[in-house]
């Protein structure tokens, strides 16, 4: 499977975050390889965005997301969870994709190892925190490139195509305050898929 390059990233994260869906998500970690297929994500538009951490201009937090495309922006929410976004856009503009659920396909048992609480392989990679810490993702992955020479990447397989021409649902997004980009439909799921966060 050959990775997605820098110019899949280099588009606004609308455009990105609906053509992620059914792409493959790889990490070479120390202990093996994990894949999921993405099935739930989420754009985040900066300064045009009231619900992007960018939204109020570059902070030390958020210098990654006005990086090149094709990196990984990490961050720690909720004072307990660490949730993975893919940067987008030409450089100098803050955009990315939150991660929002994943389908295991490789490495289901280094899934298992990573989160040891959870019994229900549904539920491995079914929400961003989930994802992130089903995928062996910390803070030392903040600003890791997905592009040639990364231990991170996305891909196309022969079965992505297939859930472009099956249904996207597109809803607002999820978690967000009341007047904070609550009403963006920037939310993009696979349809009926029962790895997704919630249900569509």
């Amino acid at each position: 499977m050959p990775r997605l390059d820098r110019s899949f990233y280099a588009r606004d994260a609308v455009a990105v975050a609906k053509e992620l869906i059914g792409c493959v998500f790889v990490h070479e970690g120390p202990s093996g390889r994990i894949a999921v297929r993405l099935i739930e994500t989420e754009a985040y538009r900066g300064v045009l965005d009231p619900g992007s951490h960018g939204y109020r201009g570059k902070t030390p937090r958020t210098e990654v997301m006005y990086g090149p495309p094709g990196r990984l922006y990490v961050y720690f929410t909720y004072g307990m969870h660490w949730c993975a976004n893919i940067v987008c856009a030409e450089e100098g503009r803050c955009e990315a994709v939150l991660l929002r659920a994943g389908e295991p396909l490789e490495g289901v048992e280094l899934m298992r190892a990573n989160r040891p609480k959870i019994a229900n392989d549904r539920l491995l990679a079914a929400g961003p925190a989930r994802l992130t810490q089903a995928m062996g993702i910390g803070p030392e992955h903040n600003g890791a490139t997905l592009l040639r020479g990364g231990s991170f990447w996305c891909a196309e397989d022969a079965a992505t195509d297939g859930y472009h021409t099956r249904e996207i649902s597109q809803t607002v997004r999820i978690g967000l305050a009341q007047g904070r980009g609550d009403d963006l439909p920037w939310r993009f799921v696979a349809a009926g898929n029962p790895f997704a966060s919630r249900r569509t």
